[in-house]
């Protein structure tokens, strides 16, 4: 009788990829980045493990978004303090922080918990063209959308 396969820590290969998101569609770009971040474009995929590959995000300050999202769409975090709540449009985020709108979308399509963080420090978001990551010899990732 075979048994299912589990992969382990020891047993997972990983690979780097580079993503040029200049032109992208902000979701479409974070779905796939987050399959490939948890593992599951690998016939190896094992839920409890993280089996994922590196993933470099590169123009993150290019992303497109459809419709009226620039101005109707809203980030809030709180300070934790009464009436602490801020709001920011999607158009203020990309002008002060360019790289977090990506990051936060990814991050959200992740699991929660410890393993959906492990999975999250693998995610590197640049908002020009350039990347540390050279070394790495990352391959370029092709999008479906």
């Amino acid at each position: 009788m075979k048994t299912t396969y589990m992969a382990n820590n020891q047993s997972v290969d990983r690979k780097w990829y580079v993503v040029d998101a200049k032109g992208k569609t902000l979701g479409r770009l974070s779905t796939e980045v987050a399959t490939v971040l948890r593992g599951k474009h690998k016939p190896t995929f094992t839920p409890h493990v993280d089996c994922g590959d590196y993933v470099i995000i590169t123009n993150a300050k290019d992303i497109t978004l459809t419709g009226r999202k620039w101005q109707q769409k809203k980030y809030y975090r709180h300070s934790q303090y009464a009436g602490g709540l801020t709001t920011v449009t999607a158009t203020e985020m990309n002008q002060k922080h360019p790289t977090r709108m990506v990051e936060l979308s990814v991050k959200g399509m992740l699991p929660t918990g410890k393993l959906g963080r492990q999975m999250f420090k693998k995610l590197f978001v640049y908002s020009g063209s350039e990347h540390p990551h050279a070394a790495q010899q990352p391959q370029v990732l092709e999008l479906k959308g």
